[in-house]
């Protein structure tokens, strides 16, 4: 066997759709050549919950089974805000998470990505910590669960917290539970955010900081997204793999990273089929 043949693949796949039923989504990531999924287990942008039925869990184990899809990722809702001075908004995120908790719990999906939240002007330190006291009520409020919250890197635009790998340290050191929490890493905001990704060295550099921050074992989660925008302009812009800012450098130092096989690999752009083939053959 030759040393191509010999690696092993890496874990690859996309944000799919839940239209028409939460088994849809592996079934569409299934047809893609999809080995990971990411998706949404309610409508991302409304406060009102799901009560999943007793058959909807059913099937959406069984096609799982039936399809390998595995892990498989739920994104939280876009309207938590875990950093929120408002306590009325705070509460009904802290709510919004438990649920969001259930339902993966109910699904057996593996990791639950959340942006850390927008402190609106009260700053980092106190933002940081309003986090923290998040995190640590939501996991006793679900003290069972196995899923984890995997805290994703931002744009770090506005007040927006995740803007440095520093600042997702300084919450994950605080947090009772720690090993309850992973770490998702979105290509594109961290390079908008500021981080320089479009050589092999930066990309060395950029896993030498996650070791010496938040420490490489929690980065569970990769969305792989190339950027509309400049590095360091803060604004969340996705683009196709190679057709953005960042280049295609970047992109194959992830995919020929042995070190990284076993961490899930999300694309979050509607060019699925395009970036797909072209991440594969960067292994």
């Amino acid at each position: 066997m030759d040393r191509q043949s010999a690696l092993k693949q890496p874990l690859l796949g996309a944000h799919m759709s839940i239209a028409g039923g939460l088994e849809k989504a592996l079934l569409r990531g299934h047809a893609l050549g999809c080995t990971t999924i990411q998706l949404f287990t309610k409508t991302s942008n409304q406060w009102k919950e799901r009560i999943l039925e007793e058959d909807e869990i059913r099937l959406f184990r069984e096609v799982r089974t039936k399809t390998g899809i595995d892990p498989v990722i739920s994104h939280a809702g876009y309207l938590i805000n875990l950093a929120s001075p408002d306590e009325e908004l705070y509460e009904k995120s802290l709510n919004a998470m438990i649920h969001e908790i259930r339902r993966c719990e109910e699904l057996g999906i593996d990791y639950l990505v959340v942006h850390p939240g927008h402190h609106k002007g009260r700053g980092e330190d106190w933002g940081t910590d309003r986090v923290t006291d998040a995190l640590n009520v939501i996991h006793e409020n679900a003290a069972d669960a196995k899923v984890k919250i995997a805290l994703e890197t931002t744009a770090g635009q506005g007040t927006a917290l995740g803007g440095s790998l520093e600042q997702i340290a300084r919450i994950m050191e605080r947090v009772k539970e720690r090993s309850r929490l992973a770490f998702c890493l979105d290509t594109c905001h961290v390079f908008v955010a500021g981080y320089d990704l479009r050589t092999r060295q930066n990309y060395l550099d950029l896993l030498e900081e996650i070791d010496n921050t938040i420490d490489r074992k929690y980065l569970k989660v990769i969305h792989l997204n190339d950027s509309k925008r400049e590095k360091g302009s803060r604004v969340d812009r996705h683009a196709d793999i190679g057709d953005g800012m960042i280049g295609q450098d970047l992109f194959r130092s992830i995919m020929g990273d042995q070190s990284l096989v076993d961490v899930p690999k999300i694309i979050e752009t509607p060019g699925d089929v395009k970036n797909l083939k072209l991440l594969k053959s960067f292994v």
